[in-house]
């Protein structure tokens, strides 16, 4: 029963992580979370074990999914480089500070979090209006034909990465639920070219991450090791997924996710 289950939310959560670039963890986390509050054999997930069996797992979610999206040469990777300098060292300093949480409080603050997130997919995209950053490197990528240019502003980026790093170290979300928007929203990088350039992220942040879950004695191998060949399948399957779907029905879906999932977190974060 643990091994099915385990290999089953392995592949959903790397699936649906992969198609939004989001890494899985919004996802993984909150759903062990809700398993050690129900099933006798989740019993021994805190939020350090669950942070690092999630960082470990976005690993090879990351990899697979980055594979495919390189193939396909989706991955903007100058403007990758520049992010994992800033999330990397902040995946770091966020996992050092995840020993301190307990339960309801690590529930609670994730909670909020997820909330925030499902909002920020609500905002408008006027792809007329010009990128509000006026320095930067020019960027220019073609897929299917269409060329693209966009603007991405070297230290807002990094800064911004660092803090997202932060947050993915900490809560073990992978940090795509917060890169993508902002490569959407605030540098009009194209949907497609946001989250394959996410995935590619997040596949070197969560190396960092993980590493110092692991030094920590956070991870529980015994356990993360029936995630793996799900998230690596599930990683693979939702990129190709991806180049299929329109990316609209994608984030609605995401947006009542997200805020389904940070209602029931705070709920348990109070209760």
């Amino acid at each position: 029963m643990l091994i099915v289950l385990s290999l089953l939310i392995g592949f959903i959560t790397a699936f649906i992580g992969s198609i939004a670039g989001l890494g899985g963890g919004v996802i993984l986390v909150p759903v062990l979370l809700f398993l050690g509050d129900q099933l006798d054999s989740f019993q021994w997930v805190s939020p350090q074990t669950i942070v690092g069996i999630s960082l470990v797992v976005m690993i090879f979610t990351g990899l697979s999914s980055a594979l495919s999206y390189l193939k396909h040469k989706r991955v903007d990777l100058k403007v990758g480089f520049i992010l994992m300098a800033g999330s990397i060292p902040g995946g770091i300093f966020g996992s050092w500070l995840n020993q301190f949480f307990q339960t309801d409080g690590f529930a609670l603050l994730f909670g909020i979090v997820m909330i925030a997130v499902s909002l920020v997919f609500f905002l408008p995209r006027d792809s007329s209006k010009e990128n509000p950053f006026h320095r930067g490197i020019s960027r220019e990528k073609e897929i299917n034909g269409q060329t693209f240019f966009y603007r991405v502003p070297i230290m807002v980026s990094v800064l911004f990465a660092f803090g997202v790093g932060v947050l993915s170290g900490l809560l073990g979300i992978g940090g795509g639920s917060l890169i993508v928007p902002a490569l959407i929203l605030l540098f009009k990088i194209p949907p497609h070219i946001a989250t394959a350039t996410s995935m590619f992220m997040i596949f070197f942040a969560s190396i960092t991450s993980s590493a110092t879950h692991v030094y920590l004695g956070h991870v529980e191998w015994a356990h993360t090791l029936l995630f793996i060949p799900g998230a690596y399948l599930g990683g693979t399957v939702g990129a190709i997924v991806n180049r299929q779907l329109n990316s609209q029905t994608v984030e609605w879906f995401l947006r009542i996710l997200l805020i389904l999932i940070g209602i029931r977190l705070i709920w348990q974060g109070i209760g």
